[in-house]
């Protein structure tokens, strides 16, 4: 039976991109899918900035970076909460540059923005805001000093927040096998890689991590193993932004009656990225 949902207010208005540079495939990835195409990520960069204006935001189009191949990943940099703008501290130390250009693109928008310290790291991948509350997931790139950094901050904000730690050894996640992902077997590298809010109460989120005492309380979309790359989808306001090659979750959102945007992301996908990674959305 087809669900109704409700689709709130236009949440957003801008967001942040930046398109990948030549060199992209110098970046970090932890799956053996191959090297990037740079000419077919750029067009499937373009087609996502397409959507974002489908949606209804204006864009804040940063140059590429040749000097930080990761840089298209720009939700890493910042985590944005209503007025407040938080600058992360990147887990892998060849991208803390990027955060400086992050700043200068938010002055305008945020003139008084916070910073997470040393020996704290945190990435932008690691956070997902469901309404008032956020989720903060503890990996191999935010470490639990960050985790608790940002929720402190948070909290003065008027903002909830639970750690999700989905490190190997702490969470009790074993590796998870992406059939669809040339049977490649990795970890979960970020929060969101594998968990999404839909909005309404709803999270999207795969098997491995369903039965997680914090997602307690939420309507949950499960993904089902072989489609696991699909989870990380974004809500931006009346649409749900997929990605393209996942049937049976992109029908089971249309049952939902959420209105989706398939696009292909296989290029990013090589690099760990996501469709949430490419965009600061505010």
């Amino acid at each position: 039976m087809k669900l109704a949902t409700t689709i709130s207010t236009p949440m957003f208005t801008r967001a942040i991109v930046r398109p990948p540079a030549p060199n992209f495939a110098d970046g970090l990835t932890t799956v053996d899918l191959g090297p990037p195409d740079y000419q077919r990520a750029r067009k499937q960069h373009e087609d996502y900035c397409a959507a974002l204006e489908r949606c209804g935001l204006t864009l804040i189009r940063l140059a590429a970076d040749p000097r930080y191949p990761d840089s298209t990943f720009v939700e890493d940099t910042a985590v944005l909460a209503n007025q407040h703008a938080v600058l992360t501290r990147p887990g892998a130390s060849s991208r803390t540059g990027e955060v400086a250009n992050i700043r200068d693109a938010l002055a305008d928008f945020y003139p008084s923005t916070l910073s997470i310290n040393s020996p704290a790291t945190l990435d932008g991948g690691d956070v997902c805001e469901a309404g008032n509350h956020f989720f903060i997931g503890i990996s191999e790139r935010t470490n639990e000093a960050g985790a608790q950094q940002l929720a402190e901050l948070l909290a003065r904000f008027g903002y909830t927040s639970s750690l999700v730690d989905i490190r190997k050894s702490g969470a009790g996640v074993p590796p998870v096998t992406h059939a669809q992902d040339a049977r490649a077997t990795h970890h979960i590298l970020h929060l969101k890689s594998d968990l999404s809010s839909l909005g309404d109460n709803r999270l999207a989120v795969i098997e491995a991590l369903a039965n997680r005492p914090e997602f307690r309380g939420y309507d949950l979309v499960r993904v089902n193993d072989d489609e696991m790359y699909a989870a990380n989808c974004i809500r931006v306001n009346d649409h749900v932004l997929v990605a393209a090659g996942y049937p049976a979750f992109a029908g089971t959102l249309r049952e939902l009656g959420y209105q989706t945007i398939e696009l292909e992301m296989t290029e990013f996908q090589k690099m760990d990225g996501g469709l949430s990674c490419l965009s600061l959305r505010f």
